[in-house]
């Protein structure tokens, strides 16, 4: 059954992934917090792309909230996949303001 949960987890098939979700794991937070220091020693980010969620489950992270543009978005989804190992390992939830 965890094979068949963890199958259905990988492929997306699961809720959507909210802040309270984020494990506990030394490694999920370790991940989850090199990324929120990438995104906030870039100065050229907007205060909203500061503020994103950022949940780590398992090594897969889940970006959610507001960015102010499409090249945004992309810096943002960019600096989390080098964090966590490729843009496979990324949920890009971000809403464009």
């Amino acid at each position: 059954m965890k094979i068949l949960i963890a199958g259905i987890a990988a492929a997306g098939l699961m809720a959507a992934q909210t802040a309270d979700q984020q494990t506990n794991n030394k490694q999920d937070r370790q991940m989850t917090a090199q990324i929120r220091k990438a995104l906030m020693q870039d100065s050229a980010l907007s205060t909203n792309a500061h503020n994103i969620k950022i949940i780590t489950q398992g090594g897969m992270v889940t970006l959610k909230g507001i960015v102010n543009s499409d090249n945004e978005k992309k810096v943002v989804e960019s600096k989390a996949a080098d964090v966590a190992g490729g843009v496979a390992k990324v949920d890009d939830e971000l809403t464009v303001k």
